[in-house]
Parts: structure tokens; C-alpha cells; sequence
């Protein structure tokens, strides 16, 4: 039986049990023809979508606005909390910002620097909040864009391997841990070591019976791989609202990059490389006209999934 998702906020894949999955999918496919053929529908005509940016966003925040476009609604919110009360001389809390923005619109995507704020926001406000990325926390959108890039290509999840490179304390990687406990897919970790999975998020991952190792380099483990996920190992600080690039940060080390080189001697033929972006050095442009790169079609996706997902928790769709 399908669960309901209208009202429900979207915070972490833990909350997510494997038939929610298939759900968001089925929605995902049926509202998908729109974004193919850019056109839009009047599904949420008569609905507000507020965007609560503490930190900066390409995709997540362009993604759920063009799906709020696609679906008939409309677009409120901000993009830079030192424009607003919240980042200024007041510190507005969220309690306060979330109990007034819940006025201005039907449902919320707020992205913030601090671990659980969409979380604590969910606890005031009356209208679903969407976790944009909440510090080193969690990104369920992204992961769920993911797991609908591979699904749609591949057909199934389950049975397939995957392999994420990159620094296992980003949010993208913990919703990736918590969503594949849902399938059957063994995974293996490629971090630098001062990057790696903590000791407690590895005994949680236990707990979870998540089939899963750990490696040292990209070469030991990417030849087993249907799946590769990448991340930079070079990351700004999540836990601040803004981190700018003060002269060199440093390049990838050979261990963590994906080279058309790499790819073609190592790498399935048919293997589906994902890349959330921005990216920096460690997946050359070279290889972006390759058979492997499918970081363009998990954008398209990303706005798919968006489609779904606010058609969902404001119960245009069931």
C-alpha cells in the first residue's frame, strides 16, 4: 500500500522506506513528458513554493524553482541570508523566520549552513519543508535525483554496484548511505583518509545491514562499479553560510580523479558516472562526451524529481 506524502516534509532518507522510493519514481515518470517537451501544466496553478537559501545554490534552489514553473506555481523567497533579518544585526531565528515565511507560500526548500535547521524548522511551520542540505547532514533531493537518474537508465536498482569517490563528511554522501539500505547494492567508499566514513556513522550503517567496504584508491574498486558517484575531496566549509576561495585550494590527488583514461581501461563499458556539481579537477571535461558521463542527464533529472516530489507533499499527485 502506497503511503501518502501530502503534508509530509522531505528531511532525510532515513525516513524513507523502500516502496516510498518506487512511489517518487512512478510520480517522477508520469510528470516527466512536461520537462521533456518544456512545457508547463497548471498542476499547482494555484500554489506558492518559498526558497529559504541560507547557503549558496546553483541546482538545488534553480531545480525546485523550474519545477515550481513546470508545475503552474509560483516562486517566493531568497537566495543570500545577509539579504535578509536572518543574516543581519538581528539573527532572526528560525522559529521566527519559519512561522512568518509559512504565510507566504504552501510549502518551503530551505538549505542551511547548520546540521538539522531544516529539521528544526519542520518542528514550527504548518506548510512541508524540503531539506535543500543542511550543513554536513543530509541532501535527500540530490540522492533521490541520483537513484532516479540510475533507475531510469538501468531500469532497476537493486543487483547493482556502486562506487562513491570523494569526502564521505558531505550531506550528499550520508543521503547515499541511508538510500541504498533500501536496496540490495554493495557499495564501496573511496576517501582520503582524514575524509573517510566516521567510526559512528560506519557502526550506524551496521545497524542498517548496508553491505559496504572501504578503499584506498579509485583503481582498486572502479572496475566492479554500475554506478559511480563523485564528489570533490577539496570542499568549502558547510558549516558556514558562505566559504570563498582565498588563492590556491589545491587540485585532486591522482587517487580520487576519474579520467577518460581511467574510464576506458578500467570501467565497465556501460557503467553510469554521476556527478552532483559543481565540480572542480577530479572529472576532467574530457570526459564529458564519453559514454559514462550522465552528470547533464542527473541534472535534467533534478528537476523531474523536484516536479514530484512538491506535486507529492501538496497532494496534486498521489
Amino acid at each position: 500500500m502506497k503511503s501518502s506524502f501530502k503534508g509530509r516534509d522531505i528531511l532525510s532518507l532515513k525516513d524513507f522506506e523502500r516502496e516510498d522510493y518506487f512511489h517518487v519514481f512512478e510520480v517522477a515518470d508520469r510528470l516527466r513528458p512536461f520537462a521533456e517537451d518544456r512545457k508547463n501544466t497548471d498542476l499547482l496553478a494555484r500554489k506558492t513554493l518559498v526558497t529559504a537559501f541560507y547557503q549558496p545554490s546553483t541546482r538545488t534552489r534553480l531545480a525546485h524553482e523550474a519545477a515550481m514553473h513546470r508545475l503552474g506555481g509560483h516562486v517566493t523567497g531568497f537566495s543570500d541570508v545577509k539579504m535578509t533579518r536572518a543574516g543581519d544585526f538581528y539573527q532572526e531565528s528560525i522559529k521566527d523566520t519559519v512561522k512568518m515565511l509559512e504565510f507566504y507560500g504552501d510549502v518551503i526548500v530551505m538549505r542551511h549552513f547548520q546540521q538539522g535547521a531544516p529539521h528544526e524548522a519542520a518542528k514550527w511551520a504548518s506548510v512541508p519543508i524540503i531539506n535543500g542540505g543542511d550543513g554536513w547532514g543530509e541532501h535527500p533531493t540530490q540522492i533521490l535525483t541520483d537513484l532516479y537518474t540510475v533507475y531510469h537508465e538501468k531500469g532497476r536498482i537493486d543487483g547493482l554496484r556502486w562506487l562513491a569517490v570523494g569526502d564521505m563528511r558531505m550531506r550528499t554522501m550520508h543521503s547515499l548511505a541511508y538510500g541504498l539500505t533500501q536496496f540490495d547494492c554493495p557499495i564501496t567508499f573511496v576517501s582520503p583518509p582524514e575524509l573517510r566514513l566516521t567510526d559512528e556513522f560506519k557502526a550506524e550503517l551496521r545497524e542498517y545491514d548496508l553491505d559496504f567496504r572501504e578503499a584506498d584508491h579509485v583503481k582498486q574498486a572502479i572496475a566492479d562499479a554500475d554506478v559511480i558517484l563523485v564528489e570533490p575531496v577539496v570542499q568549502p566549509d558547510y558549516t558556514k553560510s558562505r566559504d570563498e576561495r582565498e588563492g590556491d585550494v589545491g587540485l585532486t590527488p591522482a587517487n580520487y580523479k576519474i579520467t577518460r583514461e581511467l574510464l576506458s581501461t578500467k570501467a565497465k563499458s556501460d557503467a553510469i558516472l554521476l556527478h552532483s556539481l559543481p565540480r572542480m579537477d577530479e572529472i576532467p571535461t574530457e570526459v564529458d562526451n564519453t559514454q559514462w558521463a550522465y552528470y547533464w542527464q542527473e541534472a535534467f533529472c533534478g528537476v523531474v524529481m523536484r516536479m514530484a516530489l512538491l506535486a507529492l507533499v501538496l497532494g496534486a499527485q498521489e
